[in-house]
């Protein structure tokens, strides 16, 4: 059985190429007309059927995912800082 071309608009495979899944769909579910569902499972198709796009959104995905773990330790860090030196001023 020959599986059907799925064809996606460019700035949604931008969208994939960065990391971020989410506004893939949103662009497909408007350049398409598509509910939800169906929007999500065309992207992830298109991502099954590219295997190199699809290696690459996760290590994008992945990276972003360590960016904003550090992001969170900074801001802690940052806070208990600021605690600490807060209390010392009274």
């Amino acid at each position: 059985m020959e599986t059907e071309k799925i064809e996606i608009p460019s700035n949604a495979i931008a969208a994939l190429e960065m990391g971020n899944k989410i506004e893939a769909i949103k662009i497909v579910r408007a350049a398409k007309g598509l509910d939800l569902k169906d929007s999500k499972d065309m992207v992830e198709a298109y991502l099954r059927g590219n295997p190199g796009l699809e290696q690459r959104f996760k290590d994008k995905q992945s990276q972003n995912n360590h960016s904003g773990k550090l992001l969170f330790i900074l801001i802690v860090i940052g806070l208990i800082a600021y605690v600490i030196f807060s209390r010392r001023l009274y």
